[in-house]
C-alpha cells in the first residue's frame, strides 16, 4: 500500500489541493484544455491576461522556437474582462480548481478598472497582476521595472480588491528583490517569480528580426537557472509567499523551485509540447516525495540548505 502524501499548500490564505498552477498565457482560459486533462487535478489555473477592452495582439508570426525554449510576442491578445466574465467564467465554476484572473493595463486606472469589474464576479480565488507592461502615462516605462510604479499600481489595486493580490514580477530588472519589497510594502499578498526574459531571434538570410515586434519574451527550460536564482533572492527578501515559474517541465523542476523558496509553482511553456504537463508535474512531485520520505509537500518550501555549501 502506497503511503499517503499531503500535497496541499496555502497561498495568500487560499488552500490549493497541490502546488501546481497552470500559468497565464499558455493555458488559455483553462476550458481549452478540459478535454486533454482533468482540470480538477490542478492546484489552480491562472487565466489568460485580461484587459479593459478586447485586444487582437501583435501580427504573425508571434512565436519562435529557440534552443530549449521559445520566444513569444503574442501582444496580450484577449477577449476583454467583460467577455471573460460573461462567457468564460461560468463554465469554469464547475471545477474545484482555484481560478486566478491575470490582470494587465497601460495605466494604473486600467488595472483598477479591470479589478473592479472582476470584484463583482463569482468564482475567482484571487488576482495575478502582470506588471511587465508599459505605463503610457509615464512615457512607456515598464511598471515592474520601477519600484515606485510597482508600489503605485499594487497599492491602487489593493484599495479595491477584496481577494488576494499576487504581483507577477519581471526578470528584466537589475535588482528583483528591490521590486519585490516595493510590492510587499504596497500590500501585495504574494508574488509570482518570474515573467519572461526579453529576447530576440534573427532571420539571417533576410537580415530581419523573425518577430515583427522585433523582441519577445523568452520562456521554457532555457530560463530555469535564472528563474530559480530570482525565486531564491525574492523568497529571502520578503515575508509574503512566492509562486515560482520559469522553465518548469518536470516534478523535479517544480520541487527545486519549492526548495529555493516557492510555496507553489506555475507550469507554462511545457504545455506546448505536452498539454497534460501541469497534471503530470503534480503526479511526479508526489512520486518524488513518496520515494524520498516527504509526507507533506509544503515542507519542501525553503528547504534548501544553502548555508551548508
Amino acid at each position: 500500500m502506497e503511503s499517503r502524501i499531503d500535497t496541499a499548500v496555502e497561498i495568500a490564505g487560499i488552500r490549493l489541493k497541490n502546488p501546481v498552477i497552470a500559468a497565464s498565457g499558455t493555458f488559455g482560459y483553462g476550458l481549452e484544455f478540459a478535454q486533454l486533462l482533468d482540470l480538477n487535478a490542478l492546484g489552480a489555473i491562472v487565466v489568460k491576461g485580461l484587459s479593459r477592452a478586447p485586444m487582437l495582439g501583435n501580427p504573425a508570426p508571434r512565436l519562435v522556437e529557440t534552443a530549449a525554449g521559445m520566444l513569444n510576442a503574442i501582444g496580450l491578445q484577449n477577449v476583454g474582462v467583460d467577455a471573460f466574465i460573461e462567457e468564460k467564467l461560468p463554465p469554469l465554476r464547475k471545477f474545484s480548481t482555484a481560478i486566478f484572473a491575470n490582470i494587465f493595463g497601460n495605466s494604473t486606472e486600467d488595472y483598477v478598472a479591470v479589478t473592479e469589474r472582476l470584484e463583482a464576479a463569482e468564482g475567482i480565488a484571487g488576482y495575478e497582476i502582470n506588471v511587465s507592461c508599459p505605463n503610457t502615462k509615464q512615457g512607456g516605462m515598464i511598471f515592474g521595472s520601477d519600484p515606485s510604479l510597482t508600489h503605485e499600481v499594487t497599492a491602487a489595486i489593493k484599495q479595491v480588491a477584496r481577494r488576494p493580490v499576487i504581483v507577477k514580477l519581471s526578470p528584466n530588472v537589475t535588482d528583483i528583490a528591490l521590486i519585490a519589497r516595493a510590492a510587499e510594502d504596497a500590500g501585495a499578498d504574494g508574488l509570482s517569480v518570474v515573467n519572461t526574459l526579453l529576447g530576440m531571434a534573427i532571420d539571417l538570410e533576410a537580415r530581419r528580426p523573425v518577430l515583427p515586434n522585433i523582441t519577445g519574451g523568452l520562456s521554457g527550460p532555457a530560463i530555469k537557472p535564472i528563474a530559480l536564482r530570482m525565486v531564491y533572492q525574492v523568497a529571502t527578501a520578503v515575508k509574503i509567499p512566492v509562486i515560482g515559474l520559469g522553465g518548469i517541465a518536470t516534478g523535479r523542476d517544480a520541487l527545486e523551485f519549492m526548495a529555493a523558496g516557492a510555496s507553489a509553482v506555475e507550469v507554462g511553456t511545457a504545455t506546448f509540447w505536452d498539454p497534460t504537463a501541469p497534471a503530470r508535474v503534480a503526479k511526479e512531485m508526489e512520486a518524488w516525495c513518496r520515494a524520498n520520505g516527504v509526507s507533506r509537500m509544503a515542507t519542501m518550501t525553503k528547504s534548501l540548505r544553502a548555508e551548508d555549501r
